[in-house]
């Protein structure tokens, strides 16, 4: 563990970036931030029954789970969240996948049949794939893994609909 000592402006530094924490903290807990303008929606009908929750890894090459698992049967209708732009439909090591650019985020759907091809513009709502009839990725249960990334950080789908836990990122990273 690397540990740095405290000049004497870093307090400073840090109580001057209290109000940055709230601002993002506010909008991964459902307030939305510019990019986060919707409307939102959950891809699956009728109420969300989560199987799995958003659990990120606290370093980013650790297993975690990267997204939601929703109840799903197979053949489900699989809607967009939002308005975007298809980034990706295929299949990613045998299990298909559709991704939805929203500007600066990516939603994710899996494991799915997709119905729409790259490139294609969606609006919010619109059917872009089926819950796909395979060996259960939920242990003995069917669902729909949904996942959310701005860049590279992955963050929790519930947020999108409000339901979402807060997670604060710092304001710089190393890389």
């Amino acid at each position: 563990m690397t540990t740095h000592r405290l000049r004497s402006h870093r307090p400073l530094r840090a109580l001057a970036c209290a109000p940055a924490a709230l601002v993002l903290a506010a909008a991964l807990g459902g307030a939305p931030a510019r990019a986060w303008e919707g409307p939102w929606q959950a891809p699956l009908e009728g109420p969300v029954r989560v199987l799995r929750p958003f659990d990120p890894p606290p370093e980013r090459w650790l297993a975690g789970h990267r997204g939601v698992d929703l109840a799903a049967e197979p053949g489900a209708e699989v809607r967009a969240a939002a308005a975007g732009r298809v980034a990706f439909a295929g299949s990613v090591a045998g299990t298909g996948v559709v991704s939805v650019s929203h500007g600066g985020l990516r939603t994710t759907y899996l494991p799915v049949e997709p119905r729409v091809e790259r490139g294609r513009r969606v609006a919010a709502g619109q059917a872009v794939a089926a819950v796909a009839a395979v060996r259960p990725h939920c242990g003995a249960r069917h669902c729909l893994h949904w996942g959310l990334r701005r860049g590279d950080t992955y963050l929790d789908p519930l947020g999108l609909l409000g339901t979402g836990r807060v997670r604060l990122l710092p304001l710089t990273t190393a890389r």
